[in-house]
This record gives C-alpha cells, sequence and structure tokens, in this order.
C-alpha cells in the first residue's frame, strides 16, 4: 500500500493535464498513489487520464 495518495480533480483543464500529470510522474519519491477524479470534463480531458491510467498501475482515474 502506497503511503502517499494524490487527489487530483479534474474539469476541463485538457490545456494543462498532461503537463500536471508528467510533472508527478517526473518526482524522484515514487511510493504514491494519484487517485484521479474527472467531475464530468466535455473535453478530452476523460481520455487523457484513462490514457495515463493505462500507461502507469499508480494512477487511478474517476469518472464522475
Amino acid at each position: 500500500m502506497p503511503i502517499i495518495s494524490l487527489i487530483i480533480p479534474v474539469y476541463n483543464t485538457e490545456k494543462w493535464l498532461r503537463r500536471c500529470l508528467d510533472s508527478v510522474l517526473a518526482q524522484t519519491y515514487q511510493d504514491y498513489e494519484v487517485i484521479l477524479v474527472d467531475d464530468g470534463s466535455r473535453d478530452s480531458s476523460a481520455a487523457i487520464l484513462d490514457e495515463y491510467a493505462s500507461r502507469d498501475g499508480r494512477f487511478r482515474v474517476f469518472h464522475e
């Protein structure tokens, strides 16, 4: 079980979302999970979240 849980709420943030998630992945500390909560985005944010979750098991996506 990871020591740190990072919760990132997301709503229509496709313009900045990759930069945010890449920044999380670039951290040297690795014992964490990332909980991504998509609050009904109408842009491509949901697809971006699913893409990152499929590439890294520490990312978990919840679509509201």
